[in-house]
């Protein structure tokens, strides 16, 4: 009952779509109808403004936080439950969340900030790791999706090789690694044709 508790606690937290509220409430506009269409920062940011890109990407990541602290906190609230396994159901619920929101016809966005704050929280090393990686690679090739896609694939390979400092120490980290990695990768696959066929979109750090 605690896992099925907590599994439906982060999915509908996942399932708050900032991008679309804020999308419809500053700009009168559904994010997921125009330009890349996904419920994303990235699209907010082409679609509403900087503000409400910021807003999105900092609330986004918070709901990956608080699905692992809430995890956490049944954890120390019953002993006997297997706590690395409830924060795993937490981390991918979160995900799913976001990717499928009940509350917004089950079309969202890519993950990537949500799984942000969830890898962070579960072990901050490899998530500062993943993200310093993601922004290098958003710099050098100018696409967000690239640096998304390197820090998804990079974060499996290092639960393997710094299987430590994670938030409930257990083993099979590494199974709900590869399932975000892999949750991220799918939501990305139209970036995927767009990358093979040299037509993503590029940022623009100039200012206008």
């Amino acid at each position: 009952m605690v896992y099925l508790v907590v599994i439906l606690i982060a999915y509908c937290l996942g399932s708050i779509s900032f991008s679309v509220i804020l999308g419809k409430k500053l700009a009168g506009v559904d994010v997921r109808s125009e330009g890349s269409k996904s419920a994303g920062t990235t699209n907010v940011l082409r679609i509403v403004g900087k503000q409400a890109a910021a807003i999105t990407l900092i609330c986004d990541i918070l709901k990956g936080v608080v699905a692992v602290l809430i995890a956490v906190l049944f954890v120390k609230i019953n002993t006997n439950i297997n706590g690395s396994l409830l924060v795993q159901y937490a981390a991918v619920a979160v995900i799913l969340g976001h990717t499928f929101p009940v509350f917004f016809g089950f079309k969202g966005g890519k993950g990537v900030a949500t799984a942000l704050g969830v890898i962070l929280t579960m072990n901050w090393e490899i998530g500062l790791i993943c993200l310093v990686f993601g922004l290098l690679l958003i710099i050098l090739t100018r696409m967000v999706s690239v640096g998304s896609l390197g820090a998804a694939i990079l974060f499996p390979v290092l639960v393997i090789f710094l299987p430590s400092h994670f938030i409930v120490a257990g083993s099979y980290y590494i199974v709900s690694a590869i399932i975000i990695a892999i949750l991220v990768i799918y939501n990305h696959r139209a970036n995927i044709q767009r990358l093979t066929a040299g037509t993503e979109n590029k940022l623009s750090f100039k200012k206008k």
